[in-house]
């Protein structure tokens, strides 16, 4: 049985278009969607009446959160087969429980508190930086969000980091049938510690064709496995962090890779992944690498 994509819904704005989202992200894979809020009902006790006797007060308005979400899920698709669940406990920690048995799990931008604007918050972050399965976080404007760009954006960092992002990103494409750009910056050094010839004579070239290379070997499984996929290979110059930023701004997803050490309980999130969290223009999937 296929695992379902769950949404962490909390009633904010921030958490609708997550919802529409994830609706036509399981539309796409054929997958059933699950969404879920998380709540410590007992913080709501004496600020909201019960309905029934048997009933915590909190869950008043977590069962309206849910139900609410359900009838936008389906009013935007109802072929989408969709459950729902209330659960006792603090978000973070919810939905990284929930996603050990899930396909990807997807938040909005922002949540219930906070200022907003562009930065993300903390469940997102903290679920981003933990989770042991793909974590989509819907952000961006409204032509990345409808997807009308046609184009996936995937940012390569080494093997140790990208081998589950890179099949993540060809299945995606793959599935929506889009173009897959494939992104590899690289940066001259300050202090070069090998004087090749080919180094000495033109290191911006040099620096280019390593990075090529490193992102052709990278692709090459992929590549194989899909070739259907239309896959444009770029190396740009500069820090990777706002090459994909600049360039998410005509792209429907903007997938990374992230490391996951077993017993490291802390975050684990590189620099590239929390700037695109923060900053980028289109979603952004986060998809773990177990080390």
């Amino acid at each position: 049985m296929e695992l379902p994509l769950i949404v962490g819904v909390d009633g904010s704005d921030g958490s609708l278009p997550a919802v529409d989202w994830a609706v036509d992200e399981a539309a796409l894979h054929g997958l059933p969607l699950r969404l879920v809020h998380a709540s410590l009902w007992e913080r709501y006790e004496g600020t909201t009446p019960s309905i029934r006797s048997n009933r915590p007060a909190g869950q008043v308005p977590a069962d309206h959160i849910v139900a609410s979400a359900a009838e936008r899920a389906g009013r935007r698709n109802p072929d989408v087969k969709v459950s729902t669940d209330v659960l006792p406990a603090e978000a973070a920690d919810s939905l990284l429980h929930e996603g050990n048995n899930a396909t990807a799990l997807i938040t909005g931008s922002r949540g219930r508190g906070g200022l907003k604007g562009l930065l993300l918050g903390s469940v997102g972050l903290a679920v981003a930086a933990r989770a042991h399965c793909p974590v989509i976080v819907v952000r961006g404007d409204k032509a990345g969000l409808a997807g009308t760009h046609e184009r996936i954006l995937l940012g390569v960092g080494g093997p140790a980091t990208s081998g589950e992002a890179v099949r993540f990103a060809f299945r995606e494409a793959e599935a929506r049938g889009c173009a897959l750009e494939a992104v590899r910056a690289w940066r001259c050094p300050a202090h070069q510690a090998d004087d090749t010839a080919a180094l000495a004579e033109a290191p911006d070239r040099y620096h280019e064709e390593r990075a090529r290379g490193e992102l052709d070997e990278l692709l090459r499984d992929a590549v194989a496995e899909h070739p259907g996929v239309r896959v444009r290979r770029t190396t740009p110059e500069g820090p990777a962090r706002k090459v994909l930023v600049h360039l998410s701004a005509a792209a429907d997803l903007v997938i990374v890779g992230a490391q996951r050490r077993q017993g490291h309980f802390g975050l684990q999130l590189g620099r590239v992944a929390h700037t695109l969290l923060h900053h980028a223009q289109c979603p952004v999937a986060v998809v773990p690498q177990r080390v």
